[in-house]
């Protein structure tokens, strides 16, 4: 594996009991790189991510983080590697009996030794990072869709992670507050370092945050390249999700057999 590669997946296979979720998939994710993971709904997006937490195992293939074989980790070795990986849950997923500092500071209080007084200071240069620092003491019901999620910005890098995983960061989020999360997103990885895996389906603003794009279509990686590369691709799939169009090769009804099979109707009628 190169010096500046973290992530590295290899020939993945995974699938819920009978039902094959990815084929063949392999990744390489870069430090200090913005990686998008693009696809339609169900295509397996969210399960590479809880692979590459080890959340989940593969059924064959390998997942390598920062040298390490995470689909061959024991218990230990997962929660090590879980305290060196940030993750920002779709809707933020924040504790709604904690305030905004104590939401930044769970982490710190739970996975290190340091003094409150560290503490304190290192939520609120991360609450200043995401441009809350003012609003340390509120409630999260006090808080409106896009201050939550950069709250949870803020706590997925209270450990100064080399990697952050994005479960669809945008999804809910008015057009300036979408655009101010992606440009943190983006700056955040850039600052620290870290490696940024965002699984999305807001193709415009992630094309303008992300270094490489891997669009993932039947269980299968169907493209990857630069945001130019796929802008200009002729591959049906991706110039179909990218443009938003309806007729192409990604299908609007589930495939399924007879309706009077399923049904039991077979036969013939009078």
């Amino acid at each position: 594996m190169a010096a500046d590669t973290l992530v590295d997946i290899r020939n993945l296979e995974f699938a819920y009991g009978a039902r094959q979720i990815l084929t063949g998939i392999s990744m390489t994710m870069k430090r200090g790189q913005v990686v998008a993971i693009m696809g339609g709904s169900g295509c397996g997006k969210t399960t590479l991510l809880k692979l590459i937490s080890g959340t989940l195992r593969p059924s064959s293939g390998e997942v390598v983080v920062n040298g390490e074989a995470v689909h061959l980790m024991d218990t230990d070795g997962l929660a090590r590697h879980r305290r060196k990986l940030g993750v920002l849950f779709q809707f933020g997923a924040l504790f709604t009996d904690l305030s905004v500092f104590d939401n930044v500071a769970f982490p710190l209080r739970e996975h290190t030794d340091l003094p409150e007084e560290l503490i304190r200071d290192l939520v609120l240069l991360k609450l200043h990072s995401v441009g809350l620092r003012g609003a340390h003491a509120l409630m999260p019901h006090q808080l409106s869709g896009g201050m939550a999620r950069r709250v949870a910005l803020a706590r997925s890098i209270a450990l100064d992670p080399a990697l952050v995983l994005f479960d669809e960061p945008f999804t809910g989020l008015d057009p300036i507050s979408l655009t101010v999360t992606g440009n943190l997103i983006r700056r955040l990885t850039d600052t620290l370092g870290m490696t940024s895996v965002v699984v999305t389906h807001d193709v415009a603003e992630s094309l303008k945050i992300v270094d490489e794009v891997y669009f993932i279509a039947d269980g299968r990686i169907a493209a990857h390249g630069t945001p130019a590369e796929v802008r200009d691709t002729r591959d049906a799939f991706v110039h179909q999700f990218i443009y938003g169009e309806e007729d192409g090769p990604m299908r609007f009804h589930f495939p399924g057999g007879s309706m009077d099979a399923d049904f039991g109707l077979g036969g013939a009628r009078a």
